[in-house]
Order: structure tokens, then C-alpha cells, then sequence
């Protein structure tokens, strides 16, 4: 499952030092309107629902100042967290394989 970003959820999530990944996009993007799908297709895999991995999505238009202030300067750019802090960054549409073998490491 997919949630929708916002700063309170960001800073809950923080705080609570889940486990969890943002995918900055634009709905304007190419490569944003390809990985779509794999990270929803992601986000229902139960591998990451049994370790309560949090897939959130967040529309770089309507969260600028959040965006800039993580250092988000291309879309898409993927971050996971871990720990109340960033574990591993990347930015451009990837593959499903690619996509895990992130995910799996956040894992260990």
C-alpha cells in the first residue's frame, strides 16, 4: 500500500524510526510515469508488508520547499529510511529487480 506524503506523516515516521521509502515524482515526468507502477507493484509484496516497510509517494510540484530542503534535485528520486534517518539514495526510473535488491538491503 501506497500513502500520500505529508510533513506530519514524514516527521511521524521519522520520529518512530520506521522503516520506509519516498518516491519523489512529478506527474509531468516520463521516467516518474514509468516507475510508477513498479513501486506500487513493490509496495504489495509481502515481503515488504510483513516487515511493515512504509512505500509513500510525494508530487515534487505540491511539496517544493520539502523536496529542495531533502535535496531532491531530479525526479524520479527514490530515498529509503531508516532508523529516523536517510539509509540510500537514487535517482531515475529503475527496475523491478533493482528496486528489491534496495529495498532487501534497508532490510538487513
Amino acid at each position: 500500500m501506497i500513502i500520500e506524503f505529508t510533513e506530519n506523516k514524514f516527521k511521524e515516521l521519522i520520529k518512530n524510526k520506521k522503516l520506509f521509502v519516498i518516491d519523489y515524482f512529478a506527474t509531468w515526468c516520463g521516467p516518474c510515469k514509468m516507475f510508477g507502477p513498479i513501486y506500487e507493484e513493490a509496495s504489495k509484496l509481502e515481503k515488504y508488508t510483513k516487515k511493515n516497510f512504509t512505500f509513500v509517494k510525494l508530487d515534487v510540484d505540491q511539496n517544493t520547499n520539502f523536496a529542495a530542503d531533502q535535496g531532491v534535485t531530479s525526479v524520479p528520486t527514490v530515498i529509503i529510511y531508516k532508523d529516523g534517518k536517510e539509509f540510500k539514495r537514487w535517482s531515475g526510473a529503475i527496475n523491478l529487480n533493482s528496486l528489491k535488491s534496495n529495498l532487501n538491503e534497508a532490510l538487513n
